[in-house]
Order: structure tokens, then sequence, then C-alpha cells
């Protein structure tokens, strides 16, 4: 029963705010991890459509760090004109 939990469990990890995306680059960065992030809104159907492949993704690489974004939860200008 557990094992069916983890294999459910999500490897893609939700940034809600601008301390948590800075959080998450710093430690990838100091580790020499990639990252892919994934922006994301729930009227954009496009990008709903995208989940299971990112989260597939995720489950087949999981030496990459793989962040959603849900734009209208988080201010994404800050996201725009980051370095």
């Amino acid at each position: 029963m557990e094992s069916q939990e983890q294999e459910k469990k999500s490897r893609v990890v939700k940034v809600d705010s601008k301390e948590t995306w800075e959080s998450y680059v710093s430690q990838t960065t100091n580790q020499g991890c990639p990252i892919v992030a994934h922006f994301t809104a729930s009227w954009c159907v496009p990008s709903v459509a995208m989940n299971p492949f990112v989260e597939e993704l995720a489950s087949s690489h999981q030496d990459i760090l793989f962040l959603t974004v849900d734009v209208d939860e988080v201010k994404v200008t800050y996201f725009i004109s980051y370095n």
C-alpha cells in the first residue's frame, strides 16, 4: 500500500511564492542540479493538458528538479525579470 502512495506522489514541486522559488533555485544551483519550470494557469487549457507530461518527465528524470508555478497564484513579473 505504501509503495502505491509513493508512486502516486507527485515529483513536481509547487512554487507558491517568490521566496520558495529563490530557495529552490539557490539549492539546485549549489548542487549543480538542473531545473525545469512549468508555468501554468487553471484557465489555460494547453498548460493544464501538459501536467501529465510534466509529471511523467519528473518521474523519468529524477536528477532534475521539476517546478510548477501557477501564474495566478504567484506574481509572474518577478520570474520574467529573474536572471
